[in-house]
């Protein structure tokens, strides 16, 4: 009897536990703004956008302006409960009056984006829950995505689930969130998109340094890489939050 009533309690703690899995609809968008258009962006973010997404069931999680900016760059990360779901609350944000009458009016002198790129996402099963950030200090936030080797992608994520997050924080680097992309073709592999955060740029420079150098680190990747490199090309960027950011 005493072992039956264990198996269920183990058996309603893994349903638990599985429960847990964050099964929402993940978006990033990057918008590239023409000359001198950046801080108008910001300013319809703040004023109009991010109240109307709340309006329209869009999660707007976090929003960030890269350290070094050449391309005046804006980035920003939204949640839904599934992709019908963000199909129609776009559809429906885009047919507010509102928005209309805010957007027309921000492009009076001029047209503000000049081009974006988006990512549809899913987060991956070793991601730290993703949610707004507690009250405390803005921290800097790096951008990271990882483009496999072909056929590499789940050896790479094996390698963050069992290795690279824990050496991570023991080198001060906190883990924010982790994803893998929904790519257009299915035939085509994710990429391994993630956050990381650091109380400010030097400080993630300087972890990165004491990363690379560390024997932990050193001994899982030579291990997780006997038959090969896993990753073909990495793209990083530094950002800090904007002020209504949810994740700061």
């Amino acid at each position: 009897m005493k072992k039956l009533l264990f198996l269920c309690l183990l058996l309603v703690s893994q349903l638990s536990f599985a429960q847990k899995a964050d099964n929402r609809y993940f978006e990033l968008r990057v918008y590239y703004c023409n000359p001198g258009k950046l801080d108008a962006l910001v300013d319809r973010f703040r004023d109009h956008a991010v109240p109307l997404f709340k309006k329209h069931g869009i999660d707007g999680l976090g929003y960030w302006i890269p350290t070094n900016n050449p391309d005046n760059a804006f980035y920003y990360l939204m949640a839904y409960p599934s992709k019908e779901a963000r199909d129609a609350s776009w559809k429906e944000f885009g047919q507010d009056p509102q928005w209309q009458a805010a957007a027309k009016k921000s492009e009076e002198n001029g047209k503000i984006i000049a081009r974006a790129n988006i990512y549809f996402l899913k987060a991956a099963d070793f991601s730290p829950k993703i949610k707004p950030s507690k009250a405390g200090e803005m921290r800097t936030f790096e951008m990271r995505i990882y483009t496999a080797m072909p056929e590499k992608l789940h050896n790479l994520e094996n390698r963050f689930r069992d290795h690279t997050m824990k050496i991570f924080k023991n080198n001060g680097m906190q883990n924010v969130a982790y994803f893998t992309t929904i790519e257009k073709d299915p035939a085509e592999q994710p990429k391994l998109l993630y956050f990381l955060a650091y109380k400010d740029e030097a400080a993630g420079r300087l972890s990165w340094e004491n990363f690379r150098k560390d024997p932990d680190w050193i001994k899982a990747s030579t291990a997780s890489e006997v038959n090969g490199k896993l990753v073909a090309k990495v793209e990083s960027v530094y950002m800090k939050p904007a002020e209504f950011s949810k994740i700061k």
